[in-house]
């Protein structure tokens, strides 16, 4: 092991920025050490699923070294964010051979701040299943643990993080796809609110006021660096750009006090059922935590109907996918094939196309009362604190896309806390908080209002002191 190799043991983006800052390593050093982890850790993680190694390595020799995360290896989640020249996949072997030729407005902002873009990583299908094991690539593997899952739909890149290949990658979430597998690989995952982050060029449609993109991290400052790198609205944004936080930076934020906040706490899932044992207990020593910093903790939580959140996203979400289905087979010219999509995928998409004008806009409107019950919660506390999964971290092949009846019956766990979030636009975030007994992380999940990603970064980098976790993933 070399020095340099080592550091991506040691750092997290923000501290390998500074080392290409002052001179003690070189963008091209660090490009090449990270291109060497993926090549030997890739074969059992399958995280990385296509690669631009040569193409990163010029972009090292000219980055711009202002930048403010110059020099630093990254990854692209390979789902709704186009990476020029890397194949555009969703995951799907409907898509399989499609290259995209511009970079989207995320990935030209992740390039802005400096990040060097190595390759992007394993997704399920169109983001679909909470476990990252499509039939195009086959499953990514839990570094905690190789028989267990590294969550999904961000998966391919939790676990290109939690493995050491990078110290941060690109994520999105639509239902908890940032959060579940932040939670499961032991990382940081912040879901900014509503339009925060830009998803141009590719027309969300109805999916857009559900998913958001960002990223999966080692550490809370590095959450706030690149969420401020790549904040900010374009013209034309269908909803009003999040007003930038108070501090003037979510960076400088995190050096700030939230000062004493009220924070409900919730140990059963919306429907009632308590979380799995790990679960609470990483519930009761957070909220202790929280009340050592001199918070205010009680148990309490929103009051909405669970079953409307579940079933509007998956309508409004499930309609802009079948589009893009259908789009695709317009551009080929031909019918959907029986091999073209995953049993499951196929199931929601033709229930999808099965939906009416009505259904939607009554998705719509259930999105909209949801928020509003929600919101009468933040009227008198300021965060909502859960366990992010209420369920422990599954072994590969239990959320299995060729049975139906197993999607059903357990993948509604997954998102049960995590999908709230998606529907009211509120950000969220998941951070570590100890272990199971098959020693597989646990997060905990903070919501807070509409816009205030301050006080989730605030409060997540408290704890970050006062409980803090592993940088990559032992076994």
């Amino acid at each position: 092991m070399t020095d340099i190799d080592a550091l991506f043991d040691t750092h997290d983006t923000i501290g390998l920025a500074e080392l290409v800052r002052s001179g003690e390593v070189t963008p091209r050093e660090l490009v090449e050490a990270s291109i060497a982890r993926i090549e030997d850790r890739n074969t059992e993680l399958n995280a990385v699923v296509n690669r631009r190694f040569t193409e990163a390595l010029a972009e090292a020799d000219s980055v711009d070294r202002s930048a403010p995360l110059a020099g630093v290896p990254f990854l692209v989640k390979d789902l709704n964010c186009d990476v020029a020249g890397l194949r555009s996949t969703r995951g799907s072997r409907l898509f399989a051979d499609v290259v995209a030729t511009e970079d989207c407005e995320l990935t030209i902002r992740f390039k802005r701040a400096g990040l060097i873009i190595l390759g992007n990583t394993n997704t399920p299908e169109f983001g679909k299943n909470a476990s990252t094991e499509p039939a195009l690539y086959g499953p990514t593997h839990n570094p905690w643990n190789l028989d267990y899952s590294p969550g999904g739909s961000s998966g391919g890149s939790a676990a290109a993080v939690s493995g050491g290949m990078v110290t941060a990658a690109h994520a999105n979430d639509g239902g908890g796809s940032i959060r579940i597998p932040a939670a499961e690989c032991g990382l940081v995952g912040l879901k900014p609110t509503r339009g925060r982050t830009p998803t141009w060029p590719i027309p969300a449609s109805f999916a857009y006021p559900v998913g958001v993109g960002n990223c999966v991290t080692r550490t809370v400052r590095d959450s706030a660096a690149i969420l401020d790198a790549i904040s900010g609205p374009l013209p034309g944004d269908p909803y009003p750009a999040p007003p930038a936080p108070p501090a003037g930076s979510f960076l400088a934020a995190i050096e700030q006090s939230p000062g004493s906040l009220r924070i409900g706490f919730s140990a059963v899932l919306p429907n009632g059922t308590p979380v799995h044992p790990a679960g609470i207990a990483a519930i009761q020593r957070t909220a202790a935590a929280l009340e050592s910093l001199g918070h205010h903790i009680e148990e309490a939580k929103p009051d909405w109907d669970p079953r409307m959140p579940a079933n509007a996203v998956s309508t409004a979400m499930g309609i802009n996918g079948a589009r893009q289905v259908i789009d695709r087979l317009e551009r080929l010219g031909r019918p959907l094939a029986d091999d073209d999509l995953e049993v499951f995928t196929r199931e929601m998409h033709d229930r999808s196309v099965a939906k009416s004008g009505i259904d939607l806009s009554r998705a719509l409107q259930q999105i909209e009362i949801t928020s509003r019950d929600v919101a009468r919660f933040y009227e008198d506390h300021d965060l909502w604190l859960t366990v992010t999964l209420g369920v422990p971290v599954p072994p590969l092949g239990w959320l299995d896309t060729s049975s139906v009846e197993a999607m059903f019956t357990r993948g509604g766990a997954f998102s049960a806390i995590t999908g709230l979030a998606n529907a009211t636009g509120q950000p969220a975030i998941s951070v570590p908080a100890g272990f199971d007994e098959n020693g597989l992380p646990v997060g905990v999940h903070l919501m807070a209002r509409h816009c205030d990603e301050q006080t989730l970064l605030q409060v997540a980098a408290q704890l970050e002191q006062v409980q803090p976790w592993p940088l990559i993933a032992t076994r």
